[in-house]
């Protein structure tokens, strides 16, 4: 589903919210081969429309390493920390944090995996439950997200998250990324 009326968007998420068909948990090392294949298979033209420098994705081994020393660092330690999306049992997403500061702050970042679960207002409910890993397991006293300017969804899903909008401005927000327009939204433990 690439696009979907508002009212049956709707309908299809309090649907599979009432089924409890939406959960979201912590990267598994089962988890690790789908991460990578998101981002090497993923075609070129969706990853730029994210931000992406394609020429910046390492190898599946860097991948794997990477996502390897994550699963198992301490929160205390974690440069980065995954939630996985599920739908009815299945992996179909996550989200991160990197630029941890453990106790202070950390950057999220989204993402759905398969093109027909895009567009379908899932990624709201799935952040919601995300946020409680993110402030509780990392003590953060707010996370930022730091979206390419020019891609609307994860700038509206963070509005209606109740994220603050800070400012617009030009930077190479993560290290997959080339130089861009972002919007950077900011969300409290006070607020959440």
């Amino acid at each position: 589903v690439q696009t979907c009326a508002l009212p049956i968007c709707h309908t299809i998420l309090y649907h599979l919210m009432q089924d409890n068909k939406i959960s979201v948990r912590e990267i598994e090392e089962k988890d690790i081969d789908l991460l990578i294949a998101y981002w090497l298979t993923a075609d070129h033209d969706f990853l730029r429309g994210m931000g992406v420098d394609i020429e910046k994705l390492p190898d599946a081994v860097d991948f794997r390493r990477q996502l390897e020393d994550q699963l198992h660092a301490g929160y205390e330690e974690k440069k980065s920390y995954c939630i996985i999306w599920l739908l009815d049992g299945k992996p179909i997403g996550h989200s991160n944090v990197n630029k941890i500061v453990y106790g202070e702050e950390a950057y999220m970042h989204l993402h759905i995996w398969y093109a027909e679960e895009r567009s379908m207002g899932l990624g709201l409910q799935y952040v919601k439950e995300t946020l409680r890993y993110f402030f509780n397991n990392l003590r953060l006293k707010k996370i930022c997200c730091e979206p390419y300017a020019l891609n609307p969804a994860p700038n509206k899903t963070l509005e209606k998250l109740g994220f603050r909008f800070i400012k617009e401005y030009t930077t190479v927000p993560g290290w997959l990324n080339f130089e861009q327009p972002v919007k950077l939204w900011e969300l409290s433990s006070e607020d959440f």
